[in-house]
């Protein structure tokens, strides 16, 4: 069933959604409040987009364009809608198309950053998959692993410009090995943890292009008190 609801706490943003699919969750609010804007940069590419929530979060954050890629249809159509009701079509662009086949038309070192909150486990064939379609490829990486986002970011972006991409933390030696394969240097890295004195289940990483060496350990994110309630670090973002 469709919805319009305010995006997670920014009340001048509103999102539309559908049950059946795959919502958007606190990871999309965290990737475009973690990833380094500055005023110089121009163009923005949005890997898996879904909905648009990162999309219409990067869009208060500033004034360059930003495209977003969505493979599924359906979704693609949700994220459409979502940019209309907030009168974001002149800065937010979405295309249905598979990000494998869409890098490949695109002129090479074209934008200054790239976001990607993608499917995050491994697909086996003994992965317990979710009969909805909508949502085996968010969770599985049936159509997006991170080789392929790494080798479409060495492509697409200028030099320094960097990828930031939000995972889990048992992943994070793939991710990092996937980044120096492809001349990407981690720069930032920030742990987000559910609670205190619990391990992290979040994990958000940036890299840049023929970046020089140099990683960054940001302080950790705890996303909720032991009463369940959103901690004031967490709540920051959706003022």
């Amino acid at each position: 069933m469709k919805t319009i609801n305010y995006l997670l706490g920014y009340k001048d943003l509103k999102i539309v959604q559908d049950n059946e699919m795959f919502n958007f969750s606190l990871d999309s609010v965290l990737l475009p409040n973690f990833v380094t804007i500055n005023k110089k940069i121009n163009n923005i590419l949005d890997i898996g987009s879904g909905n648009a929530p990162i999309p219409l979060i990067l869009s208060t954050k500033t004034n360059a364009h930003i495209t977003g890629v969505e493979i599924q249809k359906e979704v693609y159509d949700l994220a459409i809608e979502s940019i209309k009701i907030n009168n974001k079509e002149n800065q937010i662009e979405i295309i249905n198309d598979d990000i494998n086949n869409y890098f490949k038309k695109i002129e090479s070192d074209k934008f200054d950053i790239i976001t990607c909150n993608p499917p995050f486990f491994k697909y086996k064939e003994t992965s317990n998959l979710n009969k909805n379609d909508y949502k085996t490829i968010a969770r599985h990486e049936l159509k997006l692993n991170l080789s392929e986002i790494f080798l479409i970011s060495k492509k697409l972006l200028k030099n320094n410009g960097v990828v930031a991409i939000v995972h889990r933390p048992e992943r994070l030696t793939q991710i990092i090995e996937e980044m120096k394969k492809n001349n990407i240097e981690p720069k930032k890295l920030q742990f987000v943890y559910p609670k205190k004195n619990m391990e992290a289940n979040i994990m958000l990483i940036e890299g840049s292009k023929n970046g020089k060496p140099g990683l960054k350990i940001l302080p950790p994110i705890y996303t909720h008190l032991d009463n369940g309630e959103y901690t004031d670090q967490v709540k920051k973002y959706f003022e």
